[in-house]
């Protein structure tokens, strides 16, 4: 969808955010965008409204975005600028975010683009429509410290007792065996939380879990999901996750709502 290549440094290009129905221009006011040079603005595309504010063409060539890409902070705040105008349209109106950096050779090239593609906006909007994204992350309960494992194990410096070591051996296995089935039964119950909010949810994602020495959390994460939730069944969401959470005896951690990125589709 976003084209790029060579520009002359003064010509305009119309980048695009999202698509979306009937938004309120008066949301966007005090964004702004991705650039202060120019304002964000709505674009009709007959039943469909695109919003999308005027860039340098210069600033998106195949050269300049490899560039910004290497450089983290100015990647970070373009992806928090385009985010900020995706959640300022949804507030107004079902909205379709568009990838970040969808960019094209003028007004006219992008309402042909998006419009080529209405049936598939329409879709995606009729599917999210009064709907919100819940995230819900679940984490395993902390290990019990096993003492009597640790207050047995042979000391150095200390001859054994006849036996002592086919003893120890037997309580490692058991340690291990405790802790696979404590494992295996923290899966379980991730896996009943997952199909008891899937039965409220008109849509779900699985996704990697993350691991600890990555995300710098200290506890063990079983179940990364997201939902489409109808907006009025979104106490009943947080009274179900309460619920489970005392039942199995997990962590559960409910977000949102958010922009429903995960259920508007390849655009």
């Amino acid at each position: 969808m976003t084209e790029r290549g060579s520009e002359r440094s003064d010509a305009n290009a119309t980048y695009v955010f999202a698509v979306c129905w009937n938004p309120d221009p008066s949301a966007f006011h005090g964004l702004s965008g991705v650039t202060d040079e120019a304002p964000v603005r709505i674009l009709p595309l007959e039943k469909l409204t695109a919003i999308v504010q005027t860039v340098r063409a210069c600033d998106f060539t195949d050269e300049a975005w490899q560039v910004r890409l290497s450089d983290r902070r100015e990647l970070e705040r373009y992806a928090r600028a385009h985010h900020d105008v995706v959640t300022a349209a949804a507030a107004s109106c079902p909205t379709v975010p568009v990838p970040m950096a969808t960019v094209y050779h003028g007004e006219r090239r992008a309402s042909d683009a998006l419009g080529s593609e209405s049936d598939r906006f329409h879709a995606a909007l009729e599917r999210i429509a009064h709907h919100a994204e819940w995230g819900v992350k679940v984490y395993a309960p902390p290990s019990p410290a096993d003492d009597s494992f640790r207050t047995a194990t042979p000391s150095a410096g200390r001859r054994p007792a006849p036996g002592a070591g086919l003893a120890y051996l037997d309580r490692k296995r058991s340690v291990q065996v405790r802790r696979e089935r404590s494992r295996h039964e923290t899966l379980q119950a991730a896996e009943q939380v997952d199909s008891e909010v899937r039965l409220l949810a008109a849509a779900s994602r699985r996704l990697r879990p993350h691991e600890p020495r990555l995300s710098g959390e200290r506890r063990s994460q079983v179940l990364n999901a997201t939902y489409l939730v109808a907006d009025h069944r979104v106490e009943e969401l947080a009274e179900l996750t309460r619920s489970l959470s005392r039942r199995t005896g997990l962590h559960i951690d409910l977000s949102g709502p958010w922009v429903p990125y995960s259920f508007v589709g390849e655009v």
